[in-house]
């Protein structure tokens, strides 16, 4: 490293691990503060970089018609460390991109500690950043430390917004019965190095599943400090909350049976379905899609043996949840991610309010890349609108609607990455079209249309 003074970034999660390699990367200095192992969070078990703590999925890699796919591509062409891991180490899993969670972390920690441009400093950094510190990155996203968080808040004014994120529970696969389970990925659709049938499939019918609702909304769950009383994410609500919004919830969420046929029984259509996700390139571990739960651990394994297929399942781990913080962006970060209470602090990845490990780690891409123009005295235009990334910048920067007389938001809530966020596009009947052009086409077609223009317009800006 020269002697010229460093960006320093803090956390080394999906978010800071990018943001430093893209740092460094554009030719800065880096400081990776981690403070793992010195000091571990209630979510994660190993000191590794970009450790994934819930879901091994980075959920739709299909770049034509799903926004987090275009997402990725984006990524993939702006030089992302996180997604070249990502795909180095990919499971099959249908539609999705899924990796092996030790692997994907063990190749970040190696990218990191080997780029001659950062170096790695394990520790706690307890309080804001010292002053001397005039370039800093903080991604210190869901689990930052009370200290940190604390002296945010008191810079900013604000009181921080929390919720839980819930963890789902991974399963042994020989303790799975194969003799009930089949393999097939919803509509057969296969995603990278899948083959259409990436999934186990635990099928209930109306009695099971009534039983199983049953069970949920009876059971006992993990009581909670009153400060940790706070609404939940929806894109990741616990299964048992889920049972209690409506007996038919489940149904219409993670346990829907649609695009899916039992080859031992095709004539009978399933009333519900489990579905089970490959969660380590060995095929020995198996994730409960959608069973994020705060039920207490001893009920757990009772309640999930009774879905058909896991009678004498084995538990490599049981479900739980974790405290998650987030800033209201739009009312005390920039357009440059800069915090406004003190420009040299910029944030990055899930604190600043997006949702989900492939939106964390594009607003680290994104800071990274910042705070490098800053070390130079330059600034980078934000990446157009019409990108995902550069939606997604918008979404925690602004284009929400304000309270009367007030300069942020009238509200403020996390989110995923959507088309919903991107400007609309327009599209026109294909020449030769014969017939009226239906609903369902008209919407592939403008999916297509809007990724085909987010792709151009990231390649001019990259």
């Amino acid at each position: 490293m020269s002697n010229s003074q460093p960006i320093h970034v803090v956390g080394g999660g999906l978010a800071g691990s990018e943001a430093a390699w893209q740092a460094a990367e554009a030719g800065a200095d880096v400081i990776l503060h981690e403070m793992r192992p010195v000091r571990m969070t209630e979510a994660h078990l190993t000191q590794g970089l970009a450790e994934l703590v819930c879901s091994n999925s980075f959920r739709s890699d299909d770049h034509e018609h799903n926004a987090v796919g275009l997402l990725h591509e984006e990524m993939r062409r702006c030089g992302s460390l996180i997604m070249r891991a990502a795909d180095t180490h990919k499971l099959p899993a249908g539609g999705a991109l899924a990796v092996d969670r030790v692997a994907f972390s063990d190749a970040v920690t190696a990218a990191i500690h080997n780029h001659p441009n950062i170096a790695v400093e394990r520790g706690e950094i307890t309080g804001l950043p010292p002053a001397e510190w005039r370039n800093v990155v903080i991604a210190t996203g869901p689990l930052t430390s009370k200290p940190l968080a604390g002296a945010i808040q008191r810079l900013t004014g604000e009181d921080a917004l929390a919720f839980f994120d819930a963890i789902a529970p991974i399963v042994h696969a020989d303790s799975i019965d194969r003799s009930v389970v089949w393999a097939q990925s919803r509509y057969d659709k296969p995603g990278p190095g899948g083959t259409g049938a990436d999934y186990l499939n635990c099928p209930m019918d109306e009695a099971q599943y009534n039983n199983f609702v049953d069970a949920l909304l009876t059971s006992e769950k993990h009581v909670f400090h009153e400060w940790e009383n706070v609404p939940y994410f929806d894109g990741c609500l616990p299964i048992e909350v889920m049972a209690e919004r409506g007996r038919e919830t489940l149904r219409f969420g993670p346990l829907k049976p649609v695009g899916l046929t039992n080859p031992r029984n095709p004539e009978v259509k399933p009333y519900a379905i489990v579905q089970l996700r490959q969660d380590n390139a060995l095929g020995t571990l198996w994730n409960m899609v959608g069973f994020q739960t705060k039920l207490k651990y001893g009920k757990q394994a009772e309640i999930f043996r009774l879905i058909p297929g896991l009678k004498n399942a084995q538990f490599a781990r049981l479900g739980g949840l974790h405290h998650n913080t987030f800033l209201n962006s739009p009312k005390v970060l920039d357009r440059d991610l800069r915090l406004r209470a003190d420009p040299r602090l910029r944030f990055a990845g899930q604190i600043t309010g997006v949702e989900g490990y492939v939106e964390s780690a594009a607003i680290g891409l994104l800071a990274g890349r910042m705070a490098a123009a800053d070390m130079r005295g330059e600034t980078i235009d934000p990446p157009p609108a019409t990108t995902a990334l550069g939606a997604l910048l918008g979404h925690i920067t602004g284009g929400h609607l304000a309270a009367e007389g007030e300069p942020g938001p009238r509200s403020f809530q996390p989110m995923n990455v959507n088309f919903g966020l991107l400007p609309p596009v327009g599209i026109s009947k294909p020449e030769g079209h014969v017939g009226r052009w239906k609903s369902t086409e008209k919407a592939i077609a403008k999916k297509r249309a809007a990724t085909s223009r987010a792709l151009r317009d990231i390649m001019a800006w990259v």
